[in-house]
C-alpha cells in the first residue's frame, strides 16, 4: 500500500495511513528450523489450551521432552500473534495514536444476517516458515465471508480481506474486532466509517467476544492445516480455500439447528429465525 513516489513521499503516506514508517522499510528476518519446530508447537498447546500462558506452555513443552526458555517462548508467542485467553487488562496493542472504539456487543442478541461481523488473526504454519491468516465472520450464521493469507503483520491483508466482503455481501451494522494496530489503523477504520459500519472494538477483560472465530481456527487446523505440511503460499491459499468452501456450504453446525452457515445466511436475509 505504501509505495515510492515522487509526488507524495513515503513520510507522507504513512502519516495518512496511521502506519509507523520503520514498519515500510523493515524486511523479516528468516526464521531458525528450530524456532519453526518450537512455533508449531506452541500452537497446537494454543489450540487446544487457549488458557495457557507462556510459563504453562513452557512446562507442557518439557512434558513433552523440549527444554526451552520461558522468554524465548514469549518471543516466539509475540511473533506468532497469539496471547493466552483470559481475563487481563489488555487483550493486544493497538498502534500508537489509534484511536479505540467502544465495545458495542454487550448484551446485545443477533438475530439476523448481517447485523454484526468479527475478525481476527491465526498463525499458519508451513513446511518451512509460516504465514498469517485472517478471516471475516458474520457471528449470526458464522459464515466466513472472506479471508486473507499474509507473510506479515501488516494491515494491507486485513483491509484487502475486508474490502472483498463489503463488496460481496451487503454492509453489517456492527464490525467488531480486538485493538491490534491491524485494525485500529487509519484506513481500516476509514472503510468502516465511510461504509456506515458502528465500529466496535473488544475490550477489557472481554475474551470471550471471539469464540465463534476462535472455534473456527480450531476445526480448521485440526482438519485441515495440522495435517498437511504447505510447501508454498499457493498450496496453502488453494487448501485452506477449498476448506472455507466446504465450511460454508457443508458443515452443519448443531447450534445452528444443523444447518450449513450458508442456509443459515441466506435464511437470516429474508428475515427468518436461526436462533
Amino acid at each position: 500500500m505504501v509505495k515510492q513516489s515522487r509526488v507524495l513521499p513515503l513520510t507522507t503516506q504513512c502519516k495518512l495511513l496511521g502506519v509507523n514508517r520503520s514498519s515500510v522499510y523493515y524486511r523479516p528476518r528468516s526464521v531458525s528450523d528450530t524456532d519453526l519446530v518450537l512455533m508449531r508447537h506452541i500452537d497446537k498447546i494454543h489450540m487446544a489450551r487457549p488458557y495457557k500462558g507462556s510459563r504453562r506452555i513452557r512446562d507442557e513443552l518439557e512434558d513433552q521432552g523440549m527444554f526451552v526458555n520461558r522468554k524465548r517462548i514469549q518471543r516466539l508467542m509475540r511473533q506468532m500473534g497469539i496471547t493466552a485467553l483470559y481475563p487481563r487488562k489488555r487483550t493486544s496493542v493497538p498502534g500508537q495514536g489509534h484511536r479505540i472504539y467502544q465495545y458495542l456487543l454487550k448484551d446485545l442478541t443477533v438475530t439476523r444476517s448481517n447485523q454484526a461481523w468479527a475478525t481476527d488473526i491465526t498463525y499458519i504454519p508451513m513446511a518451512k516458515g509460516f504465514l498469517y491468516l485472517v478471516a471475516i465472520m458474520d457471528l449470526y450464521s458464522r459464515k466466513v465471508l472472506a479471508w486473507r493469507l499474509s507473510n506479515t503483520l501488516d494491515a494491507d491483508f486485513c483491509i484487502e480481506a475486508l474490502n472483498e466482503a463489503l463488496e460481496s455481501y451487503n454492509a453489517p451494522e456492527i464490525f467488531n474486532t480486538d485493538q491490534g494496530a491491524q485494525f485500529t489503523s487509519t484506513e481500516f477504520t476509514r472503510i468502516l466509517k465511510e461504509s456506515n459500519i458502528a465500529i466496535s472494538m473488544t475490550g477489557k477483560g472481554r475474551w470471550r467476544d471471539n469464540v465463534f472465530v476462535e472455534r473456527l481456527w480450531r476445526s480448521l487446523k485440526y482438519e485441515e492445516v495440522y495435517l498437511k505440511a504447505y510447501n508454498s503460499v499457493s498450496e496453502a491459499r488453494e487448501n485452506i480455500a477449498q476448506w472455507f468452501e466446504t465450511y460454508n456450504a457443508q458443515r452443519r453446525h448443531q447450534s445452528l439447528r444443523r444447518r450449513t452457515p450458508d442456509m443459515v445466511y441466506a435464511q437470516g436475509m429474508t428475515g427468518r429465525s436461526a436462533a
